[in-house]
């Protein structure tokens, strides 16, 4: 399914046309979302980079636990693209995909410590109910701490944001993960 927007290959905006050139040398092509979305409303990508800078250095959750989140919770929205550049981190922060590849079973399997089920957990709830039983917060605060706990609560926001700019505009993968696949292969071989 093509997105329900045509994708601008050629913005007319000189930072716009900057920022085709960074994601070209970080992805290795123009994330989907930038071609549909923020090719016209150029305004809202300084926006989105503040939250980029933000999840980078604001948030100190264990990497792992970030990405295994905000996959999780775009595996429940079912938003293709979100899930590939989760998971294309993960490759390129080489992570292991074994988690990553379990995350639905993230309740039963043994791969997972009892603090990435609780956090998955909340998570999971809050995205499907907007909400979370007493017993399902209760369970995350013996796991973290209070600012763990927003920390948590701000990238399920967040990553459910995105969710729901990419659904209804029809955006799907972008081949991400096969991209990092192929960038970290020349890597090692090198």
């Amino acid at each position: 399914m093509n997105p329900r927007l045509e994708p601008i290959e050629k913005p007319d905006d000189p930072k716009m046309q900057s920022h085709y050139r960074m994601m070209r040398e970080e992805y290795g092509t123009v994330l989907t979302p930038v071609k549909v979305v923020f090719a016209r409303m150029p305004g809202a990508m300084e926006l989105v980079g503040k939250f980029q800078e933000f999840h980078a250095d604001g948030i100190q959750l264990e990497p792992e636990l970030k990405l295994m989140v905000e996959t999780l919770i775009s595996e429940v929205n079912g938003c293709d693209f979100c899930v590939d550049i989760a998971r294309s981190e993960a490759i390129r922060e080489d992570l292991g995909m074994e988690k990553f590849n379990a995350l639905t079973e993230y309740q039963t399997s043994p791969l997972f410590s009892d603090r990435e089920r609780a956090a998955l957990a909340y998570a999971e709830e809050a995205t499907r109910d907007t909400n979370v039983s007493d017993a399902t917060f209760e369970e995350l605060r013996t796991q973290f701490d209070d600012r763990e706990i927003v920390e948590i609560t701000w990238l399920n926001a967040m990553e459910n944001y995105n969710n729901l700019v990419n659904i209804p505009l029809g955006i799907e993968s972008d081949g991400l993960c096969a991209i990092a696949k192929s960038e970290t292969e020349t890597e090692h071989d090198e």
